[in-house]
């Protein structure tokens, strides 16, 4: 299997060399390529990301995480393509599993399930996301928001919509599943920086909103 690893990335200069230092410490099978897309970072996440990457693309602005995703396609060339986030650390090793379920289960998609978290968040937005998927295409993942998945060229071709910002794992789950595609998950005890409770919280969980809403809206204007 050839992999390519793609990991969006903005202003994680502390966080991400841990994360790559794993991925690159415990391979996965097969041949991987790593990709970063700095989205626009302020700080040295470039510069840092080289020490470990094959490549690195710097974006002039901060054009969001969707969007980040599509640049790293442009380059990438594997036959499965593995998207991480830049602030798993140490945990960024656990990767395999999700490769090994796609292997044995034949599946175009998959994603990891995390464990419960340690500060129970509002969870209203992934509440709401997977009522969405269940009314449109009949079936919600567990963790339809996760950014951590695997898919395979299939399920990459099968996706129209990619500017989309955070709304992006919803985009993938709607066109896979509109595609007839197989969906699946698996729990893995990845860990990451978990949104707080303050304002700066509150925000982050608001343009999540914002994004996802938008992204259904516009996935279901195109399928009328």
């Amino acid at each position: 299997m050839n992999i390519s690893i793609i990991i969006p990335a903005y202003n994680e200069e502390k966080q991400i060399p841990s994360t790559l230092h794993s991925l690159r410490t415990y391979p996965l099978p097969g041949t991987v390529e790593l990709i970063v897309v700095d989205d626009g970072s302020s700080d040295l996440t470039s510069s840092v990301s080289r020490i470990w990457a094959d490549r690195v693309i710097r974006l002039d602005d901060n054009r969001g995480k969707g969007f980040a995703l599509q640049k790293g396609l442009e380059i990438a060339t594997g036959d499965s393509i593995l998207f991480i986030d830049a602030d798993l650390g140490d945990s960024a090793s656990m990767a395999h599993h999700l490769v090994r379920t796609m292997e044995q289960e034949q599946a175009d998609l998959v994603i990891a399930t995390f464990p419960p978290p340690k500060k129970r968040g509002f969870g209203l937005v992934k509440k709401w996301a997977q009522k969405k998927l269940e009314k449109n295409v009949g079936y919600s993942p567990v963790s339809p928001l996760c950014g951590q998945r695997i898919l395979n060229r299939k399920a990459i071709e099968a996706i129209d919509q990619w500017d989309c910002g955070f709304g992006i794992e919803m985009a993938m789950l709607f066109d896979v599943y509109k595609a007839g595609l197989k969906v699946t998950e698996v729990p893995i005890p990845f860990s990451h920086r978990e949104t707080k409770k303050d304002l700066s919280g509150f925000l982050h969980r608001g343009k999540q909103f914002i994004e996802i809403r938008k992204t259904v809206k516009q996935w279901k204007k195109e399928c009328t």
